[in-house]
């Protein structure tokens, strides 16, 4: 260690104390600078405006007695400096030596950056001792120790005696007020969810529905066959948890749903939130087949296809009429019944249970329609993908129209069907306007020409409606082939048959030509008769026989529904086949559930005719039918029922309506009052065939 000097220079006058931040100076207790602090290199070569700037507003000057601030670098100038006592020097050397203990313990009570911890320390006022042959005592040293290669220089203070407050105060700046601490949100608790019920086959709810079998499981809701062992029926149930995002939905679209009432759609029978499930109710048609079964055995039929998208039109536009939407009709989503009628099943539920929406509704039901005809027609998905089990259209190469991708569709389906799907209307042969609404889809089917029926049953209607077979018992084993039909007898016994049966038939038809030789010459015997006297010349003993009139036309009447009660069937009824029919709606009581008096059907005769007769050949047991006319003046067809009077009542099967006189008119309205039992436990008319007779 080289040779140590230590310098002091007082820097308060009477009246004042040095900041706190000088009187530290950065040192520590035992006199070792801090890492806050420059070399000593640096400290010593520096000159006062190199210093660097305080480290508190405080310390930035030192008070005097008269109140002015003079700079802290003229205050502690260097010991090297003019104006360095060497006697001043030892004495602040002997009283740094004296009160060693007086800078640690003024340490521990500051803060981190040197100024004091209590604000008021700040403002305390120090008289100075007075001192033999000097002015006044300094308060304040600066201490110098020369190491070999390095200076440091350290401040320390001594503390005065007893210092007593001066006249004068000096007002230093306040300590800087800690910063304020962020704000802590409070936390936000997570929302437990509890795990949802694990159901299986047999599990029964609202102790009445009983699960039987898992149909779809996707995206957090579950849909089941079920039974109803309340009423002994089948039922189809949609299970979601009740806290899932979807359920408040789900429950809303069920409730619309069910106040349709539409027999052309799967009806709703209830919708329940119960604890910790949402669930909904609906038909189950054990008898029906999807539409996507039946294109897999092919493509349909032109009177299928037309009569699936007549009725699937006009339910859509009756539920568009009710603000209600599928947007998902699929071929899934339509099945055929064994009478022939097309019901729409998860009208606005199904949407909410996977979370569609869709900005035009009505177009996009439309189209789906149109896709649907498509693939009635061509058994070809009208997009570039595969779906539903069938092969999609060649990529690059666009909407082709159905006549052109298979031959053999109707024409007039095949426009219906492009003006339906999104190509503007464009069609193979002429420029059509676009169908943007199930409602103008239903129209523009009307106005196709009528479409017969097939004389026979296609194949995959023979195939898909007969009841299935048992199943075989074993793995493995091959069906059973079909039984073919007994061989015809053999040998003499079979020789002995046929000339039994020719002989039967030999002796019917001499018996047959005998009677009826009989028969013509009675009649010729009666016309040669003279007539009894008292009969009017002229007249025909005999009656003429009745004329059988020709129907011009028939629509279906429902004046106090909807106005439509299965208008593509109404043909039926004079197709001279009593294997077809024609049905009204079903309803749960005979007399139509209460909701109108009855349904029909108006005959058109072309003109006005004397009706004597009218024949209605019905299906079920228990339906009674009112023959009502129109006026004889009456120029177009009626629309109310108030139009019409009745003249003829009855009911059975087969029932003969004859007015008491004969009735001149033009328009005939077969009325239902009381409908027959179905085998679904419903109510619901069927007219096979009608005859009129003048």
């Amino acid at each position: 260690m080289a040779d140590r000097s230590t310098a002091a220079v007082g820097v308060a006058n009477e009246g004042g104390e040095a900041s706190p931040s000088v009187r530290q100076g950065g040192a520590t207790s035992d006199g070792a600078t801090t890492d806050d602090q420059t070399s000593s290199n640096a400290t010593a070569d520096r000159t006062p405006e190199e210093q660097p700037a305080p480290a508190s507003p405080a310390a930035a000057e030192v008070p005097t007695g008269e109140g002015e601030a003079i700079p802290e670098d003229a205050a502690a100038p260097d010991a090297g400096s003019e104006g360095a006592d060497p006697d001043e020097t030892s004495a602040a050397d002997a009283a740094t030596g004296a009160d060693a203990d007086g800078p640690a313990e003024e340490g521990e009570h500051g803060t981190s950056d040197g100024s004091p911890e209590d604000p008021a320390e700040a403002t305390a006022e120090h008289k100075p001792e007075d001192k033999p042959g000097d002015g006044a005592d300094p308060t304040l040293h600066v201490s110098r120790h020369d190491a070999a290669e390095d200076t440091t220089a350290v401040v320390q203070t001594v503390d005065p005696p007893e210092p007593e407050l001066s006249a004068a105060t000096v007002e230093l700046t306040p300590a800087r007020e800690p910063a304020a601490e962020p704000a802590v949100e409070p936390a936000v608790k997570p929302v437990v969810r509890k795990p949802p019920r694990e159901l299986h086959s047999g599990h029964k709810l609202a102790r009445r529905y009983q699960l039987e079998e898992c149909v779809t499981r996707v995206d957090g809701f579950s849909s089941w066959r079920a039974v109803d062992e309340k009423l002994r029926r089948a039922v189809g149930i949609h299970l979601l948890p009740a806290d899932h995002p979807r359920a408040r939905g789900v429950l809303a679209a069920a409730r619309s749903a069910a106040l349709l009432g539409d027999p052309r759609f799967v009806q709703v029978l209830d919708a329940v939130e119960e604890d910790d499930l949402v669930y909904v109710i609906h038909e189950w048609l054990p008898d029906a087949t999807s539409l996507a079964d039946l294109l897999a055995a092919g493509a349909l039929e032109p009177h299928e296809a037309y009569q699936m998208v007549s009725q699937v039109s006009q339910g859509m536009s009756a539920a568009h009429r009710e603000g209600l939407a599928h947007l998902r009709l699929d071929p899934g989503a339509v099945l055929r019944t064994v009478s022939g009628q097309y019901r729409i099943r998860g009208l606005a539920v199904t949407a909410a249970l996977r979370g569609l929406t869709s900005d035009r509704p009505q177009r996009q039901d439309t189209e789906s329609i149109g896709a649907l005809l498509y693939a009635c027609l061509t058994q070809r998905w009208p997009y570039e993908d595969d779906a539903h089990g069938m092969a999609g259209l060649p990529k690059g190469v666009g909407l082709v129209a159905p006549d052109q991708v298979r031959a053999g569709v109707h024409r007039g389906l095949s426009e219906v069907a492009m003006r339906a799907l999104v190509n503007d209307g464009a069609t193979a042969s002429r420029e059509e306007s676009p169908c943007t609404t199930p409602e103008e889809l239903a129209k523009a089917v009307a106005g196709v020409p009528r479409i017969r029926p097939p004389e026979q049953p296609p194949a995959y209607q023979q195939a898909v409606f007969q009841a299935p077979a048992p199943p075989s018992r074993g793995a493995g084993r091959a069906p059973m082939a079909a039984q073919a039909p007994p061989p015809t007898l053999p040998g003499r016994t079979g020789r002995a048959l046929k000339w039994a049966v020719s002989a039967l038939v030999i002796v019917a038809i001499g018996l047959g030509s005998w009677q009826l030789a009989d028969t013509l010459k009675s009649r010729e015997d009666q016309s040669t008769r003279t007539p009894p006297t008292g009969q009017k010349a002229g007249q025909d003993p005999t009656h003429a026989a009745p004329q059988r009139f020709r129907i011009a036309g028939v629509k279906d009447f429902d004046p106090l529904g909807d106005s439509s009660e299965n208008p593509t069937m109404v043909d039926r009824v004079d197709d001279q086949d009593m294997t077809t029919y024609w049905q009204t709606s079903w309803y749960t009581t005979a007399d139509f559930g209460g909701l109108k008096d009855g349904v029909g059907v108006i005959l058109d005769l072309g003109s006005v005719k004397k009706v004597s007769a009218v024949k209605v050949s019905l299906l079920g047991t228990g339906t009674s039918v009112d023959l009502m006319a129109a006026a004889d003046g009456t120029s177009g067809e009626p629309t109310a029922l108030d139009s019409f009077h009745k003249v003829a009542n009855g009911s059975g099967t087969s029932v003969t309506l004859k007015p008491g006189s004969k009735v001149s008119t033009r328009y005939l309205l077969v009325w239902l009052t009381h409908l027959p039992p179905d085998s679904d436990g419903h109510f619901r008319g069927r007219i096979a065939e009608i005859n009129v007779t003048g």
